[in-house]
């Protein structure tokens, strides 16, 4: 499946000090997927620095497109967590 980083995304990863190498991985191989308010969010809990986070990737599916929306990481894992991961 082929995504495509939008600039705010790009921005954000930059704002919220994520690599592109973070969500590569998680686009690849996501410990869940949900769907949302019209968006599929690809998350995984990654350790950074000291903690544990959620990295939540938003997409947007346009034609036969996925559009990176936006990303951010929290410390609220239990609150965006479907389930078990």
């Amino acid at each position: 499946m082929k995504f495509v980083f939008s600039n705010h995304e790009i921005e954000q990863m930059k704002l919220r000090n994520i690599s592109q190498t973070i969500v590569e991985k998680i686009l690849k191989n996501p410990q869940q997927i949900i769907k949302e308010n019209g968006h599929k969010i690809y998350q995984s809990i990654v350790k950074m620095g000291s903690g544990n986070y959620l990295i939540r990737v938003f997409i947007i599916q346009k034609d036969k497109i996925n559009l990176i929306k936006t990303v951010y990481r929290t410390s609220k894992i239990n609150k965006y967590n479907e389930g078990k991961i």
